[in-house]
């Protein structure tokens, strides 16, 4: 900042966040209702093909919303309203909760205790051969729902509550109004799109070790289009109040911070190194004793 102080110019709001991500909860409804009288074959194949696109890219843009992105740092709790909102085409509530632990994960990288994208000792341990290690990836969704619990269990708030009971109304109504298929859409869409999935590489891009010395890496492929420039994860955790549409301008202020860094290209073969390189695991991450206080949300 010291050297680019046009870069205080960036911390703003994404106002455009507001109307994409209600189309995308409008094109989830959509869908819900188109496939309600599918095949069960054909319920599969749209859940994978586009319900899983919808659902990761959707939670990203609950990432993009607990960085109070949507309406402001002024507004926060207008953002958290509309993270539950965000948060119905889903199908499980998830946006409060992930807002309260993803600070700690940005206030405390690779805090041991506190933050909870660390892998478990038992996920490193046992998830150490190339087939445990791709059983891992297509289970990802189930460790990062149960890592918290076992990490760094808290307090269940107010708004998690709210959270919890406008999610069961709203998959009620899905059920009421068109039936099981259009809730295994939903569902099967959100374990699909956050497991075994080409845009599913970015949680080992972001923070695994492939090269020593070298903890968060950044991806500038064509993804990004899809996943609100989560790619670009440098330049996100240096300005984490900066909304993803302005990270690449980040980039482009600061190359010289940025371009010589060690980077990706493509998720998918993030994903194939990870299985096949047998020197990376779930162990593969930075993890830190944390002294002084600690203060979580």
């Amino acid at each position: 900042l010291a050297k680019h102080p046009e870069i205080k110019a960036l911390m703003k709001p994404d106002y455009n966040l507001i109307w994409v991500v209600v189309l995308m909860v409008l094109a989830q409804l959509t869908a819900f209702y188109l496939v309600k009288d599918l095949d069960w074959k054909w319920v599969v194949f749209w859940a994978y093909v586009f319900g899983s696109c919808i659902s990761h890219s959707m939670t990203l843009a609950i990432h993009e919303i607990s960085h109070n992105s949507a309406f402001g740092n002024s507004k926060a709790m207008w953002n958290r309203w509309f993270g539950i909102f965000a948060n119905l085409p889903l199908g499980l509530p998830y946006s409060i909760s992930f807002k309260r632990y993803h600070m700690d994960h940005h206030r405390y990288l690779g805090g041991d205790g506190i933050d909870v994208d660390i892998p478990t000792n038992f996920e490193g341990w046992f998830f150490c051969t190339r087939f445990r290690k791709f059983i891992w990836i297509v289970l990802q969704p189930f460790f990062y729902a149960i890592r918290p619990l076992c990490i760094n269990p808290k307090p269940i708030t107010r708004l998690e509550i709210i959270n919890l009971l406008a999610q069961l109304s709203f998959d009620v109504a899905i059920y009421y109004l068109w039936g099981v298929k259009s809730i295994f859409y939903m569902l099967a869409g959100s374990v699909l799109g956050l497991g075994l999935h080409p845009i599913s590489g970015h949680f080992i891009a972001e923070h695994y070790m492939f090269l020593k010395g070298h903890e968060t890496y950044s991806y500038y492929g064509p993804l990004n289009l899809l996943t609100f420039n989560v790619g670009y994860h440098n330049e996100h955790h240096d300005f984490p109040n900066i909304p993803g549409k302005s990270l690449p301008l980040v980039k482009k202020i600061a190359a010289e911070y940025y371009d010589n860094l060690p980077q990706y290209n493509s998720w998918i073969k993030v994903l194939y190194d990870f299985v096949m390189d047998d020197t990376i695991s779930p162990y593969s991450r930075m993890k830190r004793q944390l002294k002084g206080e600690v203060k979580q949300d």
